[in-house]
């Protein structure tokens, strides 16, 4: 993790710095929440050292008030973020004061009464069955370089196919996926919540021939997807081929490799396929999670039967 000026004490730093290794290491967060916590914990520090007229420490955030985290959410409305920001922000906070407060370091029920920002109802945006095969496709990949396309075909592959996350796909090692009998795969994701996830055999075509045109040796306990140097592949990568081929494709920007996961789910429920099973399939803890592409579903029937129904 990228090292920053914490404005903070040192005991208060080492409390935070400990809180986000719990995070990792026995939560199990992505790399990515963790650094979204990091990030929103230290906007919260910069805020406090000026509403507390210095660098605070353990004692100044021992018994942290609503009215303060209510200044706090309003200094970063007045900054701009949105309601999904704020949501977000404040969950970060909850989280480090419940860390202090069991260690006896902090009280968090300031933070348990406040209200979090009323979040702005939207809905997955996925794409057509149509456009999710033209974007997994290996014809359609953009790379010069034949192993690239087709590393970039599998990845894609694995998400609309499989309903992985991003981290989740670049995540799989080299021992994985190797063989035409490794048909599920065992895939431990946010909140360490493992489940098992079929692959079709098509994804196990593209990521056979991905194996066969890559130049790096794929050893079993290291990463299966590769960098152009033959190191981990980034994330950044992928979704910048994404837009790529949104350009080339005339996709739109809701085009994202995410969007491949909630096609995944959307498509699956279209096709008769209960919300219990796809809520298994995606690793949702919960199922209202998962009820939200019912929303979905009704608001593509609705716009059918609005365009084509004579008196619509």
């Amino acid at each position: 993790m990228q090292e920053f000026l914490i404005p903070a004490r040192p005991d208060l730093q080492a409390a935070r710095e400990s809180w986000l290794k719990m995070l990792a290491r026995e939560r199990r967060l992505s790399a990515l929440t963790v650094e979204a916590y990091e990030r929103d914990t230290r906007q919260f520090l910069q805020f406090l050292t000026g509403h507390c007229g210095g660098s605070p420490g353990l004692a100044d955030i021992a018994n942290l008030r609503p009215a303060d985290l209510r200044a706090y959410l309003a200094a970063r409305r007045s900054g701009g973020a949105g309601a999904r920001t704020l949501g977000r922000g404040l969950a970060g906070v909850r989280s480090l004061l419940r860390f202090l407060e069991r260690r006896g370091l902090a009280n968090a029920a300031g933070a348990a009464a406040l209200r979090a920002p009323k979040q702005p109802k939207s809905l997955p945006k996925p794409l057509t069955a149509a456009d999710a095969k033209r974007v997994v496709s290996a014809g359609e990949q953009l790379a010069e370089e034949p192993w690239i396309a087709a590393r970039n075909s599998a990845v894609l592959m694995l998400l609309y196919g499989s309903g992985l996350r991003i981290s989740e796909a670049l995540g799989l090692t080299g021992g994985e996926l190797a063989s035409a009998d490794d048909r599920v795969l065992r895939i431990t994701g946010k909140g360490g919540k493992t489940r098992l996830v079929p692959v079709l055999p098509v994804a196990m075509q593209a990521v056979a021939e991905y194996r066969r045109l890559c130049p790096y040796h794929l050893d079993p306990q290291g990463l299966l997807f590769r960098g152009a140097r033959g190191g981990p592949l980034n994330p950044a990568i992928v979704q910048r081929e994404m837009v790529r081929l949104r350009s080339a494709l005339n996709l739109p920007k809701t085009a994202t490799p995410h969007a491949l996961r909630h096609s995944f789910a959307t498509h699956l429920l279209g096709r008769g396929g209960d919300l219990r099973t796809i809520q298994e399939l995606l690793g949702h803890a919960s199922l209202s999670t998962t009820q939200i592409y019912t929303g979905v579903d009704t608001a593509r029937l609705l716009e059918v039967y609005e365009a084509a129904h004579p008196r619509a």
